[in-house]
């Protein structure tokens, strides 16, 4: 069956009329949160987890995948009007879209950052459908050696690609592996790090401690920075739609974007901010307006924001088709498949296609969704701005505790949200990224089986596990990983910094 047929009975799944709702209902939580400063899709999956727990998976898939789209196209009314950029995707929109919104073109720079996130995420989208194929085709050849060089490389990628330290990002890393020995040895049964608590001998559930670590570890970091300065609103003045000079000058960026955000989302070191930081470096230096970067030119958000949101469907190509999270929603989204028992990966295409493929055409839908609830309802999203801190996390708290409480009822998950709630914050404190955590968490146990199988097959020759090229091709990748980013955040940062410093001269 070719990837034509496939799609055409994922799309037969996600028309179905509960899926349309399961989608309607993400994309709109997705641009919500991402309008909200602060409150990114990773946050709002991980408060959901523990609500879906008894759903549909299909549904609920396609609930967090909405989320993710609707978070992507929402960080750019924030990052255009409020200047305070949700997720660090979006700072590179906001220098100059919130220099449009100054000058009194908010209405064009939110539209050509809709438009152009559609134009993405429909290319983006296809794109996954025709490649993911090919991918799973390969890494069914994976033995037990590869797999663990594959888990190696998504250690490496979330330590790397997350946060503003390596170090930090391993320390996180370790601590999640740490916390994924606690409960039963698989192989022995023997009892590991559970202390004596019988409540420990079945490890530390996901669900518990992503919700505690983004949902209650955000909120205690907000409460403990206390009073800040209340934020100015740029009003959206004139008409939101686009002049032809603008769709002139944004249709080219919409597509470079996509061509630079799509294989960086994809890639083991990927992440969305690099490939906004790239756009935005390629528009500044293809533009025949270079007078206006730094002062609202359209390009400057147009590329960016498609890079943005195809970086979003390109990070779905190693989480589908190799169970690898190379961002911190991706990890959460992990989360919520082992949640109903799934795995993603090759054998997750031959053992439930329908809700695979069912899950990548509901992207294509919600990409119609999101644009026509973006650019109609924008005077919605933005009173949405005007909510107190203190109810918007009051809620959060609220609903993570009984979302906890409704999957698991027991004093002790209660407590284990405490406890990890309070890492979270303490990890955010000291700059430490929270995703390499949840991450270590999941694939430890994973990581620890394959290497044992490797082991026993080749009775203990450690040189089995670079023994095949798929291996050390995964191996020597995972070093790429570790000293790219870096360099690109250098490379990147260092623009973005100059150009801030001509702005104020």
């Amino acid at each position: 069956m070719n990837t034509f047929d496939l799609l055409a009975q994922g799309l037969l799944v996600a028309m179905q009329p509960m899926n349309l709702l399961y989608a309607l209902i993400g994309v709109t939580l997705g641009t919500i949160v991402g309008v909200l400063p602060g409150i990114g899709p990773a946050l709002t999956v991980a408060l959901l987890l523990p609500v879906t727990y008894r759903l549909d998976p299909s549904g609920s898939l396609i609930m967090f995948a909405g989320i993710y789209y609707g978070g992507m196209y929402g960080g750019s009314t924030t990052s255009i009007l409020l200047n305070t950029p949700g997720e660090s995707a979006s700072i590179v929109t906001a220098l100059e879209g919130n220099k449009m919104a100054r000058a009194g073109r908010g209405g064009p720079a939110l539209a050509t950052a809709a438009i152009g996130s559609f134009v993405a995420g429909l290319i983006a989208t296809l794109l996954l459908a025709f490649l993911a194929p090919y991918v799973v085709a390969f890494a069914i050849k994976f033995s037990p050696a590869d797999y663990f060089a594959l888990m190696v490389l998504a250690f490496v990628t979330v330590s790397a690609a997350f946060g503003d330290s390596t170090l930090r990002g391993l320390t996180a890393l370790m601590i999640g592996l740490t916390i994924g020995l606690i409960g039963l040895d698989q192989q022995t049964g023997q009892s590991r790090l559970t202390f004596g608590l019988r409540e420990l001998t079945d490890g530390i559930e996901v669900t518990t401690l992503a919700v505690a670590l983004f949902a209650v570890g955000e909120a205690l970091s907000v409460a403990a920075a206390g009073k800040r300065a209340p934020d100015t609103i740029e009003a959206v003045k004139g008409s939101v739609w686009m002049t032809a000079s603008d769709w002139k000058r944004s249709w080219k960026a919409w597509l470079r974007g996509t061509a630079i955000g799509f294989p960086i989302g994809a890639m083991p070191a990927g992440g969305a901010e690099i490939g906004t930081f790239l756009s935005y470096s390629t528009e500044k230096a293809l533009t025949k307006h270079p007078e206006e970067f730094g002062k609202g030119a359209i390009e400057g958000v147009a590329g960016p924001e498609a890079a943005n949101n195809a970086s979003a469907a390109g990070t779905l190509v190693p989480l589908l088709t190799l169970g690898l999270p190379t961002s911190a929603t991706a990890a959460i989204m992990l989360a919520g498949f082992q949640q109903f028992g799934l795995q993603p990966g090759p054998l997750l295409f031959t053992s439930n296609p329908q809700l695979v493929w069912g899950l990548i055409a509901s992207l294509l839908v919600a990409n119609f969704m999101l644009l026509v609830l973006n650019l109609p309802l924008v005077g919605l999203w933005v009173k949405l701005l005007t909510i107190p801190r203190p109810w918007l996390y009051a809620g959060i708290l609220v609903f993570a505790t009984l979302g906890t409480i409704g999957a698991n009822p027991s004093p002790f998950e209660l407590g284990a949200l405490l406890v990890f709630g309070l890492l979270g914050y303490m990890l955010r404190r000291f700059g430490f990224p929270i995703a390499p955590v949840v991450v270590g968490l999941i694939l430890g146990p994973m990581a620890e089986t394959q290497l044992r199988r490797a082991l026993q097959i080749s009775r203990g020759d450690l040189t089995t596990l670079v023994a095949s090229p798929i291996s050390i091709t995964l191996l020597t990748v995972a070093l790429i990983a570790l000293v790219l980013p870096i360099i690109l955040r250098m490379r990147g940062r260092g623009q973005v910094l100059a150009q801030l410093a001509s702005d104020e001269d």
